[in-house]
């Protein structure tokens, strides 16, 4: 089946699932592929829970008029997704970046919903099942969207440009992160900078960071909207505070200065809190709503959340970890005034042959910062330090606080969304 003659279906059943146990009343089921199942088993199943129609690619789970057979499914998620994002004239920002982006992907999305009917990227739906997913859910009432790219190989960022077809695009920052998959940090800003390579090509515009020198770098030819804390960027702020919650300053250019107080942990979402400034102000959304929608973003899923417990006070940063976040997250909490302070750790995952010799990085960092209590978790820090207490496992770790509990202290936990860290909370 061609994709034209798919999208005629999709007009008329406007909702895809890839779930099985998900199927809404027609709905058309899209069964990919996994390292450890396929979907093509669950068609029949789809069919009868109430999808109207199943886009297969094994000819052995062919069942009738409503199974769509095709060369593969995931490609034609895709060209499905392109060719509807195609019919609907909509302006479409892409962000990415190695930190931030989901964060600045929910205050962009907060800031812009003040104004406009926003779709976006659902937590971090953000690869080539995700990207296409979301912009299926596009619609004619929806006036934007803002769509999240993440990149875990070289390559990513073209195919998720190519999907999306972004009008506006922003790079959070490039750090060390996924090095398994990318190699080496070259290839990462590579990747990243493919956005860039888009935007240049279509004639788009970039939000960017001034003070960035590697973005900078990249960034040439294409049409830049810029925030920092130089007074010449379109938008200039700083931070105001910050014990435990962001509080900034900004202006735009010969602008009066207004003062936010943030639900945000940590020093360096200033950047992030300037590029959904940015963002808004550039939309023309009048100062005054961009603050309110600021002030009142609280972040969840674990990502910098404050918690305070009958027995301590937690910065809960444990939905991701690699060694640009882990050393500017350790920086930011030991520059906080509250004492006393313990450092919960898991491994960063997905280093590749540079995971050891990073976590032995940190683990000298942890050194020069002398907190009360340092407890490490994971295989990489069982392997690189033997100056602190250090766990094979979460469940050891677990175990451990079952016995000594920490009473008392402000406690920052931050690791890799593999070492699910979050199983510890409830022992602090």
């Amino acid at each position: 089946m061609k994709v034209e003659e798919l999208y005629e279906l999709f007009v008329k059943h406007p909702a895809v699932t890839t779930d099985s146990r998900n199927c809404p009343e027609g709905s058309i089921f899209f069964a990919l592929k996994g390292e450890h199942f396929d979907g093509n088993r669950f068609a029949e199943k789809a069919l009868a829970s109430g999808c109207s129609y199943a886009v297969i690619d094994d000819p052995a789970c062919f069942t009738g008029e409503r199974t769509i057979q095709v060369e593969n499914v995931l490609d034609m998620l895709q060209r499905l997704a392109l060719y509807h994002r195609m019919t609907l004239n909509i302006p479409v920002l892409a962000i990415t970046g190695t930190n931030g982006k989901t964060t600045t992907k929910e205050l962009v999305a907060a800031v812009l919903s003040t104004r406009f009917n926003v779709l976006y990227t659902e937590g971090n739906l953000n690869n080539q099942i995700g990207v296409p997913l979301t912009l299926l859910r596009l619609n004619d009432t929806h006036e934007m969207a803002v769509i999240e790219m993440g990149a875990s190989r070289p390559g990513d960022i073209n195919e998720l440009t190519g999907i999306a077809q972004p009008d506006y695009g922003m790079i959070t920052n490039v750090g060390q992160a996924h090095l398994e998959g990318f190699k080496s940090f070259g290839n990462v800003l590579k990747t990243k900078g493919e956005l860039f390579d888009y935007l240049r090509y279509i004639d788009g515009t970039a939000f960017l960071k001034k003070e960035d020198l590697q973005l900078q770098s990249i960034a040439d030819g294409i049409n830049k909207i810029t925030y920092g804390s130089d007074k010449n960027a379109f938008v200039s702020g700083q931070i105001a505070g910050n014990d435990p919650f962001l509080v900034f300053r900004w202006k735009l250019q010969q602008g009066e200065t207004h003062t936010v107080k943030t639900r945000l942990i940590g020093g360096y979402n200033i950047d992030n809190v300037l590029a959904a400034v940015t963002i808004g102000s550039y939309f023309n959304i009048p100062p005054a709503e961009i603050n309110r929608a600021i002030e009142s973003y609280t972040p969840s899923n674990n990502r910098s959340q404050w918690k305070k417990t009958y027995r301590n006070h937690l910065i809960v940063d444990a939905y991701n970890a690699n060694p640009t976040s882990m050393k500017i997250a350790l920086e930011n909490f030991a520059a906080l005034p509250r004492l006393p302070k313990a450092v919960i750790l898991g491994d960063m995952l997905e280093l590749g042959r540079s995971g050891k010799r990073m976590h032995m990085e940190i683990a000298g960092l942890l050194k020069t910062l002398r907190f009360h209590e340092v407890l490490l978790c994971g295989d990489l820090f069982f392997h690189s330090t033997k100056h602190f207490r250090v766990f094979r496992t979460t469940d050891d770790l677990a175990d451990y606080l079952k016995e000594h509990p920490l009473k008392g202290y402000n406690i920052l936990l931050k690791g890799s969304r593999g070492m699910a860290l979050e199983t510890v909370l409830k022992y602090l």
